[in-house]
């Protein structure tokens, strides 16, 4: 039997804006997918999904699950129509939008079925293929959630938009630091989501333009206090991060309403994170006391909140 896991992320700044090409900060958190493969005699592909999950999540998700499955066993040459496979999720990274639930399911997936085949793959290539299998969540992706979900740590990435590498630079912060992630319990389609802003920016240049200059302007100021491990203001600019996803349009009532919520419990910062439309909030909360306050608010609302740390690094 072949096992595996893979990172849930968490983007600090820049989803979307990072699909053209401009520079987003990611971090991987202290929740991964697991994942177990076992090549049966018969049966076909059976996947039994034990993760917590968001209500509808896997419903809407299943079609999408069953794609990305086949582009990973394409891409590592393996015919599905030849085996039988037993795959089971689970772990402590629960099946929310907008954490990378699908790319460290995906990463899992991808190791234990390395393992069970006998392929001694590099973490480069396990990327390359949870990359592939993206595709079937969000179309025309990033990257960012599959490197920080094989990678860990905090990372700063550039897409390549000649069809090149990527840029990959490992960040480092003085140590790994709490969050609260909280659910808004409607689940988004990333895929949609990604063409909406595409499409937009297309039509609406002269709205959409300004947005993409500041984001840019942003992260690498972002990227100068993480590293000094300014909180303070890594949480002003998080809530600045929020601002302009709002103004591509990206976000939505109930994101909104957790966003203040948790800043009005006193997080540093607080803003969606994701692909939007639904999905999750990311909040800075430094200190378990803190990162209680918030967490506890906003269950009382009847939220699904997901304590965690970010700036974990793979092991």
């Amino acid at each position: 039997m072949g096992r595996g896991s893979g990172f849930g992320k968490v983007i600090l700044f820049n989803e979307h804006f990072v699909v053209h090409g401009i520079p987003g900060i990611v971090s991987a958190m202290d929740s991964a997918a697991d994942a177990k493969v076992k090549k049966l005699d018969k049966g076909g592909i059976i996947v039994r999904d034990e993760r917590k999950r968001a209500k509808g999540y896997a419903e809407k998700k299943k079609i999408q699950q069953k794609e990305s499955i086949n582009r990973m066993l394409q891409v590592m040459e393996i015919d599905p129509k030849q085996i039988s496979l037993d795959i089971w999720l689970g772990g402590n990274l629960p099946g929310f939008s907008g954490i990378g639930a699908s790319a460290a399911s995906s990463v899992a997936i991808a190791r234990a079925m390395a393992e069970e085949f006998g392929m001694n793959l590099s973490d480069e290539r396990i990327n390359e293929i949870a990359y592939e299998a993206e595709k079937a969540y969000a179309g025309t992706p990033s990257g960012i959630d599959n490197t920080a979900a094989t990678f860990g740590g905090l990372i700063w990435f550039k897409k390549n938009l000649e069809g090149g590498p990527n840029t990959i630079e490992r960040l480092s912060i003085d140590k790994p630091v709490e969050i609260i992630l909280a659910n808004t319990g409607v689940v988004a389609d990333t895929k949609q989501m990604v063409l909406g802003v595409a499409e937009r920016k297309k039509k609406y240049p002269e709205k959409y333009n300004p947005f993409f200059k500041q984001a840019e302007e942003l992260v690498f100021e972002a990227r100068k206090v993480l590293e000094d491990f300014d909180l303070k203001k890594v949480g002003e600019l998080m809530n600045e991060s929020h601002s302009l996803l709002q103004g591509i349009e990206v976000s939505c009532k109930e994101l909104d309403y957790l966003v203040k919520l948790a800043r009005d419990q006193g997080a540093f910062g607080a803003k969606m994170t994701g692909g939007g439309g639904g999905g999750c909030i990311v909040a800075l909360t430094p200190g378990k006391e803190l990162q209680e306050t918030v967490a506890s608010t906003i269950e009382k609302e009847g939220f699904k909140v997901l304590r965690t740390k970010v700036g974990i690094k793979k092991s």
